[in-house]
């Protein structure tokens, strides 16, 4: 398909990934397909940005937590966007207010919770079914 053989797809995937090019690769899960309960929360975020550093250090301490699944710097009335996954509201919450508000240089917080996905990192994961229409049958 590529006109290449493997090895040298293989080589070139390899460079890629040494190079930092390719970062990492990913399972993507319907959780409403299974048994496990997840939530999903994204975290608006406000914060004092430092001298010489920004955004970048409050960051980095944030993404270091092993229940955040991405921290992005946004536009708009907060400065950072934190996705976190746990297991209930209750992990979340005391997340926020045990970890996340205690940090320095962060202002305040805003929590929206996930209630379904359509679609996630360019993925279908629960297809709306669109009602057809019904013929009209006229006698």
């Amino acid at each position: 398909m590529l006109g290449m053989e493997e090895i040298d797809v293989a080589n070139d995937i390899a460079e890629l990934e040494k190079e930092g090019i390719i970062c990492g690769y990913h399972t993507l899960i319907n959780w409403e397909k299974t048994n496990i309960e997840k939530v999903t929360a994204l975290i608006e975020v406000k914060v004092t940005p430092q001298r010489g550093q920004g955004f970048d250090k409050i960051a980095e301490r944030i993404y270091k937590y092993p229940e955040v699944k991405s921290v992005y710097l946004i536009s708009g009335g907060y400065d950072l966007l934190v996705t976190l996954e746990e297991k209930t509201l209750k992990e979340i919450s005391n997340f926020v207010t045990d970890k996340l508000s205690t940090l320095d240089r962060v202002l305040s917080t805003a929590t929206h919770f996930i209630l379904k996905k359509y679609k996630d990192h360019g993925t279908i994961v629960n297809k709306v079914v669109e009602e057809q229409e019904r013929e009209i049958i006229t006698p």
